[in-house]
């Protein structure tokens, strides 16, 4: 008699044995203990072993491993950064600003008119009134009346503006290659190497492509990219596989660190890489969540440029998998960071699960989701230290004295064309401005963490799908 047929007769005798009131437990027993084992058949049909990729060296790992949910759970606030805000709210005004300066830059005219623009506001991310918004910066586009209809503004780039952007057109073209690079590793990622035109052209300036990437920068590469179209939607794919840039930021980050050794026994397959943590002050000396981060850093890596068909999507090792995509997305970008539902109109292309949004909160040590300027933006926690970017790219660089001739004209304003520039704006149109003192104020690495009011409990599954940007 096998363990679970005694279960059954030790059961039924109850039956027998206690009458009505019995027959009532004995229901109660039986149901609980085929709701048990039913429970337990269907997580061993999850937990079978994931079938072996090729030639990845992780794979030796896999076998120790069932994709079972073994995880301990643990419930996290959220924290507010003011450091990261404060990155939020510059780029918010930097992004529509460059916006603006490249629409501009496409008229026939030279100019826009207040009216052409009126309807941008929600287009360009912005809390403002665009009219407001264009009189706020007169550094960097000059208002003067149309040329037929007096009483309507019109708005040029000034001679600091077009410097500017002869600088970051001039990093578009030394820089290239590594546009290019990006461009391939974000199609590398999806599942037929291919992403809507709809879904890529928003991620255009966080990913550091130029504004007319799609005439100019495509073309160049034949070999690398073509357009395709299915299902009425354009689309760009890769032509075809490039293995050197099948590497992930942190394989790169492992390998070229002083720690080599763990690097050496990840490619042998005797370790799995662990993710870079920078939890909000306190979280790290709790008991649960360092058991927590434990289990999960011990889980195999998977490259997100790996197929991940064959994975169990309710098991931990597909959990690590996503973290580990999300984390090679953000890692791609030029600051750190992008919108939520940038990354929710790739989610099918890249294999994501519904609820891929929620590891943002889960993982606060990893990532951090902030509700500024009305809108749900993701960042990556590594990419920043006290409110400045570690190892910004030279784009970066070039947007950071553009936000320092914005704020100029905000602090100046009204005093004259004359007055508004300064020695230090002089030494900047030079190209002598030290970038890295400039664009970002420094904010207090979770300074309000004792505070009440800014500390809230991880966004729950319907909240995080109903919270729209």
């Amino acid at each position: 008699m096998t363990v679970q047929q005694a279960a059954m007769a030790t059961d039924f005798n109850l039956l027998e044995e206690d009458g009505d009131c019995g027959q009532r437990k004995g229901r109660e027993t039986v149901r609980h203990y085929w709701m048990s084992f039913f429970r337990h058949h269907n997580s061993a049909l999850r937990g079978r072993l994931i079938s072996p990729f090729e030639a990845r060296s992780w794979v030796i790992l896999l076998p120790q491993f069932q994709q079972w949910r073994l995880f301990t759970r643990v419930r996290l606030k959220w924290v507010k950064n003011r450091g990261l805000d404060n990155i939020i709210d510059i780029d918010t005004d930097l992004k529509a600003a460059c916006l603006l300066k490249d629409a501009i830059k496409r008229s026939s005219t030279g100019f826009l008119t207040a009216r052409s623009v009126a309807d941008w506001q929600k287009l360009l991310g912005l809390t403002v009134p665009v009219l407001r918004f264009l009189r706020r910066y007169p550094t960097l586009f000059q208002e003067f009346p149309h040329p037929r209809y007096a009483s309507l503004p019109c708005f040029k780039l000034t001679e600091t503006a077009l410097l500017l952007d002869s600088q970051e057109q001039r990093i578009h073209q030394i820089h290239q290659s590594d546009a290019v690079e990006r461009l391939c590793k974000m199609l590398m990622m999806t599942k037929s190497r291919t992403i809507p035109l709809k879904s890529l052209v928003p991620l255009r300036w966080d990913l550091g492509l130029p504004d007319n990437f799609m005439k100019e920068l495509i073309p160049k590469y034949p070999s690398h990219f073509h357009f395709a179209k299915s299902n009425d939607l354009v689309s760009l794919k890769l032509k075809e596989w490039r293995e050197e840039y099948a590497v992930s930021a942190l394989e790169m980050r492992n390998e070229g660190s002083n720690t080599g050794d763990e690097y050496r026994q990840f490619k042998r397959g005797q370790t799995a890489l662990a993710f870079p943590m920078n939890f909000p002050r306190g979280y790290g000396n709790q008991k649960k969540v360092r058991a927590w981060m434990e289990e999960f850093q011990k889980l195999p890596y998977i490259s997100p440029y790996e197929d991940s068909r064959r994975i169990d999507p309710n098991s931990d090792l597909m959990e690590k998998r996503v973290v580990g995509v999300l984390h090679e997305v953000l890692s791609l970008t030029i600051r750190r960071k992008t919108k939520r539902n940038y990354l929710r109109s790739l989610r099918e292309e890249l294999n994501l699960p519904h609820k891929f949004t929620r590891m943002f909160t889960r993982y606060p040590g990893i990532f951090y989701l902030t509700l500024k300027c009305k809108t749900t933006t993701v960042a990556l926690r590594e990419g920043h230290h006290k409110g400045k970017l570690v190892d910004p790219h030279p784009l970066a660089h070039v947007r950071s004295k553009l936000y320092h001739v914005m704020r100029t004209g905000i602090l100046y304003r009204g005093k004259g064309v004359v007055d508004m520039m300064t020695p230090e704006d002089i030494m900047l149109v030079n190209g002598e401005c030290d970038s890295e003192n400039d664009g970002e104020e420094p904010g207090d690495e979770e300074s309000d963490v004792d505070e009440e009011e800014d500390c809230f409990e991880e966004i729950s599954e319907s909240d995080d799908d109903s919270n729209e940007d």
